[in-house]
């Protein structure tokens, strides 16, 4: 997969179920709102780990100015759509824990 195929991905990305029917108003503002900016931190996110390699959360968020909280809603909807994958290593997060370690399906 090319560069370009990459973000027709990101841009054609299916909806993603970011609240429970039980939720509260404020799930739902939240994720109404997140629907456009999504696909721009998924930009963010994948040029980071083509730049810098596999890297956990934390050091996406890092490289990227992203909160860490960002990346991590992410990372499972990027891993869905074919994006990245993990790469069964471990990294150490910004609090000392092991964490996930992530990677792109793809090299440009």
């Amino acid at each position: 997969m090319d560069y370009k195929d990459a973000f027709k991905k990101i841009f054609a990305m299916p909806e993603f179920p970011r609240v429970r029917a039980n939720d509260p108003l404020t799930s739902f503002q939240a994720a109404d709102s997140i629907k456009e900016v999504a696909p721009q931190h998924h930009q963010v996110i994948l040029e980071c780990l083509q730049f810098f390699g596999p890297l956990g959360k934390d050091g996406i968020a890092t490289h990227t100015g992203l909160d860490g909280n960002q990346v991590a809603r992410r990372l499972n909807e990027m891993k869905i759509i074919g994006l990245i994958e993990l790469t069964g290593n471990t990294v150490k997060s910004n609090s000392g824990r092991s964490e996930r370690e992530w990677q792109c399906t793809y090299s440009v």
